[in-house]
């Protein structure tokens, strides 16, 4: 699904589509997407069909900060390869202190917690992107360290 900002669509085969009209709920609030919405997705595809050095580089910044933030101590959700981070907290009030903290030092991460999220899967959702350099994400693992060993998050 692309678009999220302002609704979403989904792509694939035929058969696919034709299940979610008639059985996705959320099929039944939809509304179009705005043409920016189409055109930049539509762009997207063209990219990457053409070079997949955006994909190679938004893996490699995932494994980057995954297996970072997994060796430092952090529990992490989701996907190995999934760009979206869950950093899992537990405690809502920690979960924006934490937040916080971080947009301090320049680094822009969301917490969530309920009812976002159910009671006691409070988070810092990071999304990483082919954009970020190597050394952005590194600044962001060093302050999620920095941060999470004051707030006693890891030893």
């Amino acid at each position: 699904a692309l678009g999220g900002a302002t609704g979403g669509y989904t792509t694939g085969p035929k058969a696919l589509i034709e299940v979610l009209r008639n059985k996705a709920r959320p099929y039944l609030f939809s509304n179009t997407l705005a043409p920016a919405v189409a055109g930049a997705s539509l762009e997207v595809f063209r990219m990457i069909s053409e070079s997949s050095d955006l994909v190679e580089k938004l893996l490699s910044n995932v494994k980057q900060f995954r297996t970072q933030m997994a060796a430092a101590g952090f529990t992490l959700s989701g996907h190995d390869d999934c760009p979206i981070v869950p950093v899992m907290l537990g405690d809502a009030r920690l979960a924006s202190e934490l937040s916080d903290e971080m947009l301090s030092r320049g680094i822009y991460v969301v917490g969530f917690s309920f009812p976002v999220v159910p009671k006691g899967k409070a988070r810092i959702r990071v999304q990483l992107s082919a954009d970020h350099t190597p050394a952005q994400v590194q600044s962001c693992i060093d302050a999620f360290i920095e941060v999470g060993k004051a707030k006693g998050v890891i030893a």
